[in-house]
């Protein structure tokens, strides 16, 4: 853990409260050569309405994990997260680990253990370099 490490994630807390999303609110930050290339956070696409959850509290489908978000809009740029860190305030599942591996990203920084850990162990298991920062750490 480096300043660098606690101070991108303390930005993607911030981004995260972006959210619309009532049952949980995740923030993504890629960073490359200690620039911030994308961000993002959890929510619905573009030009939906910005509810996540239907009326018993469950989360539609098609709402896009923080990290999908941050990797879509880097596709969408002339960057390319080749090498970079990805700072996430939840560890990622399983479709967003493929996802993770596909875009080059190197390095995962988060806070947050998902309920599934499967995408963790898909990222170790093909050389990504991983680290959990808890939130007490953060604070001090």
């Amino acid at each position: 853990m480096n300043k660098f490490d606690v101070a991108y994630l303390k930005m993607a807390q911030e981004w995260a409260k972006l959210s619309y999303c009532k049952r949980k609110q995740v923030g993504a930050l890629i960073v490359k050569d200690r620039m911030i290339i994308s961000d993002g956070y959890n929510g619905t696409p573009s030009g939906f309405e910005n509810c996540c959850e239907d009326k018993n509290g469950k989360t539609h489908w098609y709402v896009l994990h923080a990290e999908a978000n941050a990797i879509l809009k880097l596709a969408a740029s002339t960057q390319s997260a080749e090498g970079a860190t990805l700072y996430l305030t939840l560890s990622p599942c399983k479709e967003c680990s493929k996802l993770i591996l596909q875009a080059g990203i190197k390095r995962l920084v988060y806070i947050n253990e998902y309920s599934d850990e499967d995408g963790i162990s898909f990222l170790r298991n093909h050389n990504i370099k991983i680290e959990q920062i808890s939130d007490c750490e953060l604070k001090k």
